[in-house]
Formats: C-alpha cells, structure tokens, sequence
C-alpha cells in the first residue's frame, strides 16, 4: 500500500503546517503529496511551491476542478508542473457539484460524464502532442466557432512538448457511472470515502469500466487511492469529536438538498436518515448540531483510527479491496512519521 498526503484545500488561510508536512512525507517514504480546490485556494500553486521543496513524492491534484479551467489550461498546467518536478505529476480531476460549478464558476453543470470524457481526450490530445489539437465539442469545441466567434480560430499544438505523453490522469468519482467511466478512461480513481460497506459495490463499478471496449487500463495497471484520516490511538472514541464536523460539512453543506453527491454516497452507506437530520440541521444554520447528529458508527467507517495494529489491520483489508494508495489527512509532521512507522510494511 503506498502511502499519499492529502493536503486539501485551504480554510481562511495558509495552513501553517502544510510545508513541514510535505517535506516530511518525502523524507520518510510517502509515495505523493496532494492538493483540492473548492472556492478558495487552487489546486496546482501549493503543488508547485511547496513540492519544489521535495525530490522524490509525487504531487497530485485531487482534485482539480473541471469548470474551473479549459481542458486545454489544465493541460499547460499539468505540464508545467510535469517538467518543473521532473516527471512526478499526478493529474487528478473532478465535476465538482451545481452548487459550485453554477454559482461560483457560472458555468452549466449538466452532462458531467460526457462533459469529463470530453475533457479528458483534449487532455491526452495536448500532452501527445501528435497534432494541432481539436475537438468537435459539444462542451469543448476546438477551435471555437459559435456565437461571437470570428472565425480566425485555427487547431494548434502546444509550444512546450510535454515532458511525459502518458502523465496520469485520474478521476474523482462517487457514483456508479462515474466511477466506471474512471475505470474505462483514466488511470486512477480517487475514492473521497472508501469503506468496507461499499468495497463490492465498487469494484463492481470498477469492473464495468474495465470491460468496455477500448478500455485503458485493466485491474492489474490501473490505481485505486482511498481518502481517510489515519490516527494511531489507544482511546479512538476521544477522537471522533473531530471528525463529525467534516462528514457534517459534506453530508449538508457541499451540495444542495436536492443534489449532494457526497449525501448520496453515505445514503448508499445505509445512513438515510442521519443524512436527513444532519442536512436539515445544517441548512438552518445548525452546524454544531448537524456535528453532533454524526454517529460513533459512522466515523469508525470512514476514518481509520485505532491502536497501531488495528490501524494496520485495517488499511490491509482495503489493499486486499483493491485499494493501492491510501491518502491520507495529517494534522501535523509528527502524525505523518507516525503514520509512515506503523505503515511501513503494508
């Protein structure tokens, strides 16, 4: 199991720890470091600044935001961070949801799967760098020749020549569509909650994408990174309180009432109704109370947290799953060494 830092997205500020914690991870063995957007702090300048402190972890996106950027701007950063690092960028991309795409970036939300199978081929197009790049849209038309056009557009290729035509690219996905559309057409698949519950289901979905026509990668070639705070603990209990308001936060508060993606993957986790109360709660402004309506249950199965071995025990269950990198959220260096000790045979 290889081991990843979810950095995350930033709060009103700078984390104050982010740059010890990067440069920690790479001196004890993490496999790669990762930074997420929302509507704040982007994804690919922490990447840079502080992965230009590093020489060996990989530095991925998880994700970066399709609306966010045109897929051929995701491209010439991907790149840039690609050549900057020497080969050790990680490619990872999302929809995000109609709360953020239409009201922050006003852009529509529909047709996420065709709108991220689209993007992900100019993607590959720009980084083969094999001909000046095209699309016939409908979402991403290259060169653009619809209303207000000039008609002087012409298909063009990059001027920088990618350091690696086969960079990887990896998809945020919870839903059973989307997560075999990663399985067909990407290289990896960033699961935000990975739990024993739904492991089948899953690898079902995976296993779909694997059969398609034309599909990219196979079982054997293809990674699986799993997001979960990791704590070693002999009292687990005393640290749930600290997990509520993050499940709280994406079961009410990262989606509307009618369309949370994050609510529907704990409903498929047999939690319909602590999702109705904690949405309810923090759509009145409740958010202490929303926290509070997270069970013990639920946290236990989407955090790992425990005694050394029953930490170990249980990130070997998610490898035996189909779980290759496990990401996880540190809350300073020290925790990423003791991660790293007690992770370091699995």
């Amino acid at each position: 199991m290889k081991l990843g830092l979810q950095l995350g997205y930033w709060g009103a500020g700078i984390p104050p720890n982010a740059a010890e914690m990067v440069a920690v991870a790479d001196e004890v063995g993490f496999d790669a470091v990762f930074a997420a957007e929302s509507w704040g702090s982007d994804v690919f300048t922490p990447l840079a600044w502080w992965g230009s402190r590093t020489t060996r972890v990989r530095l991925g996106t998880a994700v970066a935001q399709l609306s966010a950027r045109a897929p051929t701007a995701t491209a010439m950063a991907a790149l840039t961070l690609d050549h900057l690092s020497g080969g050790r960028a990680i490619l990872g991309l999302g929809v995000s949801g109609p709360q953020v795409v239409e009201g922050w970036y006003g852009a529509p939300f529909g047709k996420p799967l065709a709108r991220t199978r689209e993007y992900v081929s100019i993607i590959r197009q720009v980084l083969a760098r094999e001909a000046p790049v095209a699309s016939a849209g409908p979402h991403y038309p290259l060169p653009y020749a619809g209303a207000g056009a000039d008609g002087l557009g012409k298909p063009l290729r990059p001027i920088t020549h990618p350091l690696r035509a086969d960079l990887p690219i990896w998809l945020g996905a919870e839903g059973p569509r989307n997560v075999a559309l990663a399985a067909e057409i990407a290289d990896g698949w960033l699961a935000v909650y990975f739990t024993d519950t739904l492991a089948d289901q899953y690898n079902s979905w995976l296993d779909e994408g694997f059969a398609r026509p034309g599909a990219r990668r196979s079982r054997a070639d293809f990674e699986v990174a799993a997001s979960a705070s990791v704590t070693i603990t002999d009292d687990p209990a005393a640290e749930y309180d600290k997990h509520r308001p993050v499940i709280a936060l994406y079961a009410g508060g990262m989606g509307a009432a009618e369309k949370n993606f994050h609510a529907d993957l704990f409903r498929r986790m047999g939690y319909g109704s602590v999702v109705d109360e904690v949405g309810a709660l923090f759509r009145e402004g409740r958010k202490a109370d929303a926290a509070a309506a997270v069970p013990d249950e639920l946290v236990a199965e989407t955090a790992i947290i425990g005694t050394a071995d029953q930490v170990r025990a249980r990130v070997g269950r998610w490898a035996d799953r189909g779980v290759t990198t496990l990401m996880v959220g540190c809350e300073n260096a020290e925790q990423v060494r003791a991660v790293a000790k007690v992770l370091a045979d699995n």
